[in-house]
């Protein structure tokens, strides 16, 4: 099948389009991706719409985030008509997308994770079907919606040696780490380039941390790395998932702007380095994909803690930045054949569960 996937991150730089060929098994292959950047307003009312699901109970319609929803439906389907184009397709060569939505709240503690963006509206603009709401059905079941991509890194490295871990640097980080006999284990690890985006944008004016050449003109300060990681997150078993607001740039508000980026970017290291310890057994690889990859003083940080080389995707072939996206695609040809995206060993869900919402096209001619 061909299959589009749609990711847009907390860090809300903007969407990742992929269009991969793939049965939802063993067979993956990268056809087309796309990354389309939002606008600076378009960031600033998705910023303001998550600042404000942080403050409901639970999902609820207002006309702030009925609005930004409208915005990640709007954006996602003219990323779907810009792939298209790109790689000399139309909609009714390919069968399904997988779309992410825009993550304005994860709290599976209180049962419920919210990603706004309406499938239904994405498949009519598109002629295409789509599966929306792909972690819901599984924080139902008990599970932590997260991570969902553990069950493409496994087809993406069935010919490896195992066991190995792809480590994911995203706006947060998560890990999964596969046995040689397939077990599945991930989660969460911590804050990623969240954090250290959120200090470099007050602090410099930056969008982010070039190369982390911030972070090498600082210091870390040990006192507070080592009281950032005393949060009960980390002591808690696997599997476990974070919401990118669980943590902020408090506790490195009295330094300097250097000083407060290695801080925050050892503070990725370290919690990277704790994760490794909840794993069955330690890995031979750490394979890292998500826009972490390229700072080289984050991955630095990481060989220096760890004594593992983190080795970005890439040099597999694999296009570190279109691993999520194409994951969604993935996910959403295992949804139309009913096979699981999430696992025990993944989310905590208690069996194996696909997920996902189809929503066919109000018309077959539409796009």
């Amino acid at each position: 099948m061909l299959a589009i996937g749609l990711m847009s991150g907390t860090s809300l730089d903007g969407i990742d389009a992929a269009l991969i060929e793939t049965d939802g098994e063993a067979m993956v292959r990268a056809v087309a991706f796309r990354g389309e950047p939002y606008s600076d307003t378009a960031r600033a009312q998705l910023a303001a719409a998550t600042a404000l699901a942080l403050t409901f109970d639970r999902p609820r319609a207002n006309p702030d985030m009925v609005a930004a929803a409208e915005l990640i439906t709007r954006t996602h389907v003219l990323a779907v008509q810009k792939l298209l184009r790109d790689a000399g397709l139309s909609a009714a060569d390919v069968d399904v997308i997988g779309f992410h939505g825009q993550t304005v709240a994860h709290r599976p503690d209180r049962g419920w994770t919210w990603q706004i963006g309406d499938g239904q509206a994405l498949a009519d603009a598109t002629g295409i079907v789509t599966i929306a709401d792909l972690r819901s059905a599984d924080v139902a079941a008990g599970g932590q919606g997260a991570p969902l991509l553990p069950i493409y890194h496994a087809a993406l490295t069935a010919g490896l040696p195992r066991p190995l871990a792809v480590l994911n640097l995203g706006g947060v980080a998560n890990i999964t780490w596969i046995g040689a006999d397939g077990e599945l284990v991930a989660f969460d690890t911590g804050p990623a380039n969240g954090l250290i985006d959120s200090w470099v944008e007050q602090e410099t004016g930056a969008r982010f941390d070039a190369d982390g050449a911030l972070a090498a003109s600082g210091r870390v300060d040990e006192a507070i790395l080592n009281a950032m990681l005393d949060h009960p997150f980390f002591g808690q078993p696997a599997p476990k998932s974070l919401d990118r607001n669980d943590f902020t740039v408090q506790p490195v508000r009295g330094l300097g702007a250097a000083d407060g980026a290695a801080t925050l970017t050892a503070f990725t290291a370290a919690t990277v380095t704790e994760a490794l310890s909840h794993l069955p057994e330690r890995p031979l690889r750490l394979l890292v994909a998500g826009g972490g990859r390229h700072n080289p003083v984050m991955l630095r940080m990481i060989a220096e803690r760890t004594g593992l080389v983190p080795e970005p995707v890439d040099a597999l072939g694999w296009n570190g930045d279109a691993m999520e996206a194409e994951g969604f695609a993935y996910m959403a040809v295992r949804t139309l054949r009913d096979l699981p995206i999430s696992f025990p060993g993944t989310t905590g869900v208690p069996a194996p569960m696909t997920g996902g919402v189809q929503h066919d096209p109000a018309s077959a001619s539409a796009g």
